[in-house]
């Protein structure tokens, strides 16, 4: 048997979860003294909801060594392989917990994939990791092929508003000043090497909705993956870029149901937020 583990940064609702067959440990998200677990006792919309109204920038934190030795023993002792898909090393620590307690249990048939992603491009990993499965493929052979397919994830964002990139460090107070005067989106891109950056900034939420729609247009879609329209704390917001795409004959046709993105995303990116990911051709 195989077993799939992955972190909440997925952004994977439990039903959905429990329909793959697949395992999630959550981080762990604070405000001030107020720790929970991402979306366990922390649903989307309530963390969006604390977001707005407590004056705390919220912090997120890894799971510990501990919870994926758990797993990883689980699996050992009922002669499972297990396939262990993480958020990305250049946003997070989470894989080098997994990676320290596969070496505690000396598991081999433990396999580790940095998903060099997060949200919805993570959750792409996963999904095609549950399709392998399904289709009879062995844990190291699943990971050889989500790791190869890992460097196609395309993913853009628009922000609307540059607040949490300076309150986390990731930009200047002037740059922060300045944009929010000019009403500036920044464009969110994650890098080849899964590192967060921004390409661009865009006067306006339309033109960052431009730029999304450049990007598509340069690295088109592999069409036997799907493709989502992400949103932080506005549904609306998604269906606006859904319309926009659509307006311009951009949608591909293998588009989901929008994802909302969790905290562990959404502390750094903040609400009225959207974007797109999705596996490109090349």
């Amino acid at each position: 048997m195989i077993r799939i583990l992955t972190d909440s940064a997925a952004d994977f609702e439990p039903k959905e979860l429990e329909e793959l067959n697949v395992d999630c440990i959550p981080l762990t998200v604070s405000f001030g003294d107020e720790e929970y677990k991402d979306n366990v006792d922390l649903p989307k919309g309530r963390f969006y909801e604390l977001l707005s109204s407590r004056k705390e920038f919220p912090k997120t934190s890894q799971p510990s060594p501990a919870q994926f030795e758990e797993a990883i023993l689980s699996a050992k002792a009922a002669g499972d392989e297990i396939v262990i898909i993480t958020i990305s090393s250049g946003l997070s620590g989470t894989v080098g917990s997994a990676r320290i307690a596969k070496k505690m249990t000396g598991y081999e048939r433990c396999y580790i994939v940095d998903s060099l992603c997060a949200t919805g491009g993570e959750r792409l990993m996963v999904e095609y990791a549950a399709r392998l499965r399904d289709e009879g493929m062995g844990g190291r052979e699943i990971a050889e092929a989500v790791s190869r397919a890992r460097h196609k994830i395309t993913l853009y964002a628009c922000i609307d508003t540059l607040e949490y990139l300076y309150k986390g460090g990731r930009i200047s107070r002037s740059v922060y000043a300045i944009g929010s005067v000019a009403q500036i989106k920044p464009i969110l891109h994650v890098d080849a090497e899964g590192r967060a950056e921004i390409p661009s900034k865009a006067l306006g939420m339309r033109r960052g909705m431009q730029y999304l729609g450049k990007r598509l247009e340069e690295f088109k879609p592999d069409l036997s993956f799907p493709f989502y329209i992400m949103y932080t704390s506005s549904l609306e917001m998604a269906y606006q870029l859904i319309g926009f795409l659509e307006k311009n004959h951009l949608l591909p046709p293998n588009f989901k149901a929008p994802i909302q993105v969790g905290s562990t995303v959404g502390s750094h990116i903040g609400s009225d937020a959207c974007g797109m990911v999705y596996i490109s051709q090349g």
